[in-house]
Protein backbone atom coordinates (compact mmCIF):
# COMPACT_ATOMS: atom_id res chain seq x y z
CA UNK A 1 0.00 0.00 0.00
CA UNK A 2 1.49 3.32 -0.66
CA UNK A 3 1.95 5.53 1.83
CA UNK A 4 1.74 9.59 1.32
CA UNK A 5 3.53 12.15 3.71
CA UNK A 6 0.77 14.30 5.63
CA UNK A 7 3.12 17.30 3.90
CA UNK A 8 1.55 16.09 0.38
CA UNK A 9 -0.33 18.37 -1.52
CA UNK A 10 -2.84 15.32 -2.13
CA UNK A 11 -3.99 15.55 2.00
CA UNK A 12 -5.36 18.81 1.47
CA UNK A 13 -8.54 17.45 0.54
CA UNK A 14 -9.18 15.41 3.90
CA UNK A 15 -7.46 17.69 6.44
CA UNK A 16 -4.34 20.28 7.38
CA UNK A 17 -1.25 20.05 9.76
CA UNK A 18 -1.89 22.82 12.77
CA UNK A 19 1.46 24.68 13.82
CA UNK A 20 1.96 27.06 16.61
CA UNK A 21 0.57 25.43 19.92
CA UNK A 22 2.74 24.33 22.30
CA UNK A 23 2.61 20.56 22.81
CA UNK A 24 4.95 19.63 25.48
CA UNK A 25 2.73 19.00 28.70
CA UNK A 26 0.57 16.66 26.41
CA UNK A 27 2.80 14.78 24.96
CA UNK A 28 4.27 13.71 28.26
CA UNK A 29 0.82 13.14 29.35
CA UNK A 30 0.11 11.06 26.88
CA UNK A 31 3.01 8.93 27.23
CA UNK A 32 1.79 7.85 30.41
CA UNK A 33 -1.63 6.52 28.96
CA UNK A 34 -2.21 2.80 28.72
CA UNK A 35 -1.14 1.27 25.09
CA UNK A 36 -2.46 -2.51 25.05
CA UNK A 37 -0.88 -5.41 22.90
CA UNK A 38 -2.73 -6.70 20.07
CA UNK A 39 -5.45 -4.90 20.12
CA UNK A 40 -6.39 -1.24 20.26
CA UNK A 41 -8.29 0.87 22.86
CA UNK A 42 -10.30 4.27 22.66
CA UNK A 43 -10.96 6.44 24.98
CA UNK A 44 -13.08 10.07 24.47
CA UNK A 45 -12.46 12.02 27.48
CA UNK A 46 -9.32 11.94 30.03
CA UNK A 47 -9.36 14.23 32.71
CA UNK A 48 -5.40 14.65 32.97
CA UNK A 49 -5.52 15.49 29.01
CA UNK A 50 -8.83 17.91 29.31
CA UNK A 51 -6.70 20.03 32.59
CA UNK A 52 -3.92 21.17 31.01
CA UNK A 53 -3.62 24.51 29.10
CA UNK A 54 -3.82 23.44 25.95
CA UNK A 55 -7.20 22.35 26.09
CA UNK A 56 -8.05 26.03 26.10
CA UNK A 57 -6.23 27.06 23.70
CA UNK A 58 -7.89 24.17 21.12
CA UNK A 59 -11.11 24.77 22.38
CA UNK A 60 -10.78 29.14 21.56
CA UNK A 61 -8.39 28.57 18.76
CA UNK A 62 -9.27 25.57 16.47
CA UNK A 63 -13.02 24.96 17.63
CA UNK A 64 -14.11 28.69 18.07
CA UNK A 65 -15.03 28.37 21.72
CA UNK A 66 -16.72 25.33 21.41
CA UNK A 67 -16.75 22.70 24.31
CA UNK A 68 -14.08 20.18 23.45
CA UNK A 69 -12.97 16.53 24.77
CA UNK A 70 -9.35 15.28 24.79
CA UNK A 71 -8.99 11.49 24.75
CA UNK A 72 -6.71 8.70 23.71
CA UNK A 73 -6.63 5.99 20.92
CA UNK A 74 -3.50 3.88 21.39
CA UNK A 75 -2.38 -0.09 20.86
CA UNK A 76 -1.82 -1.87 17.97
CA UNK A 77 -2.85 -2.00 14.62
CA UNK A 78 -2.45 -2.53 11.01
CA UNK A 79 -5.49 -2.90 9.39
CA UNK A 80 -8.86 -0.31 7.86
CA UNK A 81 -11.32 -2.33 9.84
CA UNK A 82 -13.97 0.18 9.26
CA UNK A 83 -14.63 4.05 8.34
CA UNK A 84 -16.37 6.63 10.81
CA UNK A 85 -17.22 10.24 10.46
CA UNK A 86 -18.12 13.23 12.48
CA UNK A 87 -20.56 16.74 11.74
CA UNK A 88 -17.03 17.96 13.11
CA UNK A 89 -13.39 18.15 12.27
CA UNK A 90 -11.22 16.13 14.68
CA UNK A 91 -7.77 16.61 15.76
CA UNK A 92 -4.88 14.07 15.68
CA UNK A 93 -1.85 14.36 17.56
CA UNK A 94 0.85 10.90 17.63
CA UNK A 95 3.05 10.57 20.61
CA UNK A 96 6.18 8.98 20.34
CA UNK A 97 6.07 7.06 17.03
CA UNK A 98 4.58 8.21 13.61
CA UNK A 99 1.46 6.63 12.51
CA UNK A 100 -0.38 5.83 9.32
CA UNK A 101 -3.50 7.05 8.74
CA UNK A 102 -6.32 5.17 6.66
CA UNK A 103 -8.93 8.00 4.59
CA UNK A 104 -11.40 8.32 2.67
CA UNK A 105 -14.06 11.25 1.99
CA UNK A 106 -17.72 11.26 2.64
CA UNK A 107 -18.02 12.15 -1.83
CA UNK A 108 -16.86 8.76 -2.41
CA UNK A 109 -19.70 7.22 -1.00
CA UNK A 110 -22.79 6.24 -3.07
CA UNK A 111 -26.49 7.23 -2.45
CA UNK A 112 -26.84 3.53 0.27
CA UNK A 113 -23.76 4.76 2.16
CA UNK A 114 -20.76 2.04 0.22
CA UNK A 115 -17.82 2.21 -1.32
CA UNK A 116 -14.71 0.36 -2.47
CA UNK A 117 -11.58 0.40 -0.34
CA UNK A 118 -10.17 1.07 -3.47
CA UNK A 119 -10.90 4.72 -2.36
CA UNK A 120 -8.88 4.75 0.49
CA UNK A 121 -5.90 6.72 0.74
CA UNK A 122 -2.82 6.31 3.26
CA UNK A 123 -0.66 9.29 5.21
CA UNK A 124 2.02 9.28 7.70
CA UNK A 125 1.67 11.70 10.27
CA UNK A 126 4.85 12.49 12.48
CA UNK A 127 4.74 12.05 16.29
CA UNK A 128 4.02 15.20 17.70
CA UNK A 129 2.14 16.42 14.50
CA UNK A 130 -1.33 17.82 15.03
CA UNK A 131 -3.55 16.94 11.93
CA UNK A 132 -6.99 18.16 11.65
CA UNK A 133 -9.22 15.86 9.58
CA UNK A 134 -11.85 17.34 8.13
CA UNK A 135 -15.62 16.90 8.90
CA UNK A 136 -15.77 15.39 5.16
CA UNK A 137 -13.41 12.53 5.95
CA UNK A 138 -13.66 9.23 6.65
CA UNK A 139 -11.26 7.77 9.34
CA UNK A 140 -10.91 5.15 11.68
CA UNK A 141 -8.60 3.96 14.16
CA UNK A 142 -4.63 4.92 13.33
CA UNK A 143 -1.81 2.24 12.38
CA UNK A 144 1.59 1.63 13.24
CA UNK A 145 4.48 0.55 10.76
CA UNK A 146 3.86 -3.05 11.35
CA UNK A 147 2.40 -5.25 13.92
CA UNK A 148 4.85 -5.04 16.47
CA UNK A 149 4.21 -0.89 16.89
CA UNK A 150 2.41 0.37 19.20
CA UNK A 151 1.13 3.72 18.96
CA UNK A 152 -0.72 6.92 21.23
CA UNK A 153 -2.60 9.41 19.67
CA UNK A 154 -4.61 11.95 21.33
CA UNK A 155 -8.07 12.58 20.13
CA UNK A 156 -9.87 15.70 20.40
CA UNK A 157 -13.45 16.65 19.19
CA UNK A 158 -16.49 18.15 20.12
CA UNK A 159 -17.68 17.22 24.26
CA UNK A 160 -19.97 14.52 23.89
CA UNK A 161 -18.87 13.10 20.55
CA UNK A 162 -18.51 9.09 20.43
CA UNK A 163 -20.38 8.70 23.84
CA UNK A 164 -23.06 5.76 24.18
CA UNK A 165 -26.28 7.36 22.50
CA UNK A 166 -28.80 8.38 24.94
CA UNK A 167 -31.85 7.29 21.93
CA UNK A 168 -31.87 5.42 18.74
CA UNK A 169 -33.69 7.73 15.77
CA UNK A 170 -37.15 6.23 14.78
CA UNK A 171 -36.06 5.94 11.10
CA UNK A 172 -33.03 4.20 10.26
CA UNK A 173 -34.01 3.76 6.90
CA UNK A 174 -31.21 6.13 5.68
CA UNK A 175 -28.12 8.02 7.15
CA UNK A 176 -29.86 7.09 10.65
CA UNK A 177 -28.90 3.29 10.20
CA UNK A 178 -24.60 4.49 10.55
CA UNK A 179 -24.91 6.03 13.83
CA UNK A 180 -23.32 4.10 16.06
CA UNK A 181 -22.87 6.17 18.72
CA UNK A 182 -22.89 10.74 19.76
CA UNK A 183 -21.51 12.16 16.58
CA UNK A 184 -20.09 8.82 14.92
CA UNK A 185 -21.94 7.67 11.60
CA UNK A 186 -19.91 4.13 11.46
CA UNK A 187 -19.74 1.60 7.73
CA UNK A 188 -17.72 -1.53 8.56
CA UNK A 189 -15.82 -3.65 6.63
CA UNK A 190 -17.10 -7.57 6.06
CA UNK A 191 -13.28 -8.70 7.78
CA UNK A 192 -13.23 -5.77 10.16
CA UNK A 193 -14.79 -7.47 13.29
CA UNK A 194 -17.01 -4.40 14.14
CA UNK A 195 -20.05 -4.35 16.64
CA UNK A 196 -22.86 -6.80 15.80
CA UNK A 197 -25.33 -4.79 14.35
CA UNK A 198 -22.18 -2.65 12.41
CA UNK A 199 -23.68 -1.26 8.89
CA UNK A 200 -21.32 -3.33 6.46
CA UNK A 201 -20.52 -0.91 3.56
CA UNK A 202 -16.96 -1.26 2.62
CA UNK A 203 -16.14 -3.56 0.29
CA UNK A 204 -12.77 -5.16 -1.16
CA UNK A 205 -9.88 -5.82 0.50
CA UNK A 206 -9.60 -4.65 4.16
CA UNK A 207 -6.27 -2.60 3.74
CA UNK A 208 -3.36 -3.26 5.49
CA UNK A 209 -0.50 -0.98 5.83
CA UNK A 210 1.91 -3.79 5.76
CA UNK A 211 0.88 -5.21 2.50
Amino acid sequence: MKIHEVTDPLFHAYGRVIRGYDLTDLLKVMAETPCPEGTTCYEPSDARLEALPIARDLSQGVFGCMPIQIGYCSGQNTRLNALEYHRSSEINIPCGTDVILLVAKRSDLDAQFRMSTEQVRAFRIPQGTMVELYATTLHYAPCGKDEQTAFRVAVILPKGTNLPLPVRPADVSGEEKLLAAVNKWLIGHPEGGCPAGTYLGLSGKNPDVTE
